[in-house]
């Protein structure tokens, strides 16, 4: 079986899915397989369940009579099928990576854009090697634009990543201490990320440049074509404001404020509405996309409970993203506990920047200092230093905390959600 031979399949498709449990009348199901588990075996049954086709990638299952197709790598063919449907989209692609605010960038995106287009973009958090092919090949003939989102630990991750959604427009939002035993230190994060911005200039795209971030500006200097927002004389210029710690924008007068907590949203925010009114969408739009959009994924989204406020951001962590939430979550008002977790992917530099974290909290003077994970505890002596969620939701069960204000905060690994029906 070839992709050209199999791309008739696609096109009649419903969707294609590697999860044999999300079987839908003429899906296409990938059998990936792991160590523990062969998900071939699963084929004739997802054929029966109302699959239009399968892919396996052991010759033994295959059964062409019932449309389950061997090839040498499920993974393999997942991708070229991604990069030839990808060559018959004539709509714009915007591709976007970094270290932090990646996943909210593309959501405000997709909601300004939605304004004025159809728009598809990266579902939750298909991110890497496996989850772009699947949004590449989840766009259908209705959709005009397209919004993906590209993740990275290491290097080369962003440059394969886009030799698959070769992207028209890319954006970078930011440059932080993330998966640095990956990256291999701060440099090697930068250099990581702007495998981006080499495909971008190799292929004579658009770059979205935040004029404010002196990284972005030297990576892009004297490039063209871009969109550069962030000063007076870049193409859009916006002032921040904040109304109730949510931020928001201005601009030329008229303002605008979203439902995210923290100063660090700001460029977030300009970014989609840069693009926004790139694409011709007004800024009347646009405020109505931003003002409509609610986080609903632990990320920078604000709760209130029992007269108390939560910010949960509790998807991901990185020094540079727990230095800007702490520094955020101190101007709110009245007494203030926040519950840290581990920072996980850090490598040799873990020690050292769990100590920092600890210190800036210190320093800054919250009421309560709360942390969860082994990183953490081995640098924090205090009683309020737990290994894991389950100890800190038996002492929550017993001490309620008496501030006004939680802030909860750590890496995915650490599912500081958990403790969240205990505060």
């Amino acid at each position: 079986m070839n992709i050209e031979q199999f791309y008739p399949l696609l096109l009649q498709a419903g969707k294609v899915t590697i999860d044999s449990r999300k079987i839908d009348r003429n899906d296409i199901f990938f059998a990936f397989s792991g160590d523990n588990f062969n998900a071939a075996t699963l084929a004739e049954k997802a054929i029966d369940d109302g699959a239009l086709a399968a892919i396996v990638e052991q010759p033994e299952f295959e059964n062409k009579d019932r449309n389950i197709f061997y090839v040498p790598s499920t993974l393999e063919f997942l991708q070229q099928l991604a990069i030839y449907h990808r060559s018959k989209l004539n709509i714009p692609f915007i591709g976007l990576t970094g270290s932090n605010g990646k996943t909210t960038t593309k959501e405000l995106i997709h909601a300004v854009l939605s304004e004025r287009f159809n728009v598809q973009y990266t579902y939750g958090n298909l991110n890497n090697h496996i989850g772009v092919p699947l949004t590449i090949l989840s766009i259908k003939p209705e959709h005009e634009m397209a919004v993906i989102e590209m993740g990275a630990n290491h290097q080369k991750e962003i440059e394969f990543l886009c030799t698959i959604s070769q992207p028209d427009f890319g954006y970078i939002t930011n440059f932080g201490k993330a998966h640095l035993e990956g990256f291999g230190g701060f440099e090697g994060v930068i250099k990581g990320k702007s495998e981006l911005y080499d495909y971008l200039k190799e292929n004579h795209q658009t770059i979205i440049i935040n004029e404010n971030d002196p990284v972005q500006v030297e990576k892009t200097e004297n490039y063209s074509p871009k969109i550069t927002f962030g000063k007076a004389g870049s193409d859009y210029d916006f002032k921040p404001c904040t109304e109730d710690h949510f931020v928001g924008l201005i601009y030329q007068g008229e303002k605008t404020v979203s439902k995210l907590t923290g100063e660090y949203n700001f460029t977030n925010l300009c970014a989609a509405a840069s693009l926004g009114l790139h694409f011709g969408i007004s800024f009347e739009k646009i405020k109505h996309a931003v003002e409509q959009y609610t986080p609903t994924n632990m990320r920078s989204q604000v709760v209130k409970k029992e007269n108390r406020t939560l910010v949960l951001d509790t998807y991901n962590a990185n020094p540079s993203s727990m230095t800007a939430s702490l520094n955020n979550f101190i101007t709110f008002e009245g007494r203030k506990t926040i519950i840290i977790g581990d920072m996980l992917e850090l490598g040799t530099e873990s020690e050292k920047e769990h100590q920092n974290i600890l210190e800036l909290a210190r320093t800054l003077g919250f009421d309560t200092i709360i942390t969860v994970g082994k990183h953490f505890k081995g640098v924090n002596s205090s009683d309020l230093a737990f290994e894991n969620t389950a100890e800190l939701t038996a002492y929550l069960q017993q001490n309620k905390i008496q501030s006004e204000n939680i802030l909860l905060k750590g890496s995915r690994g650490i599912a500081l959600e958990k403790v969240i029906d205990f505060i």
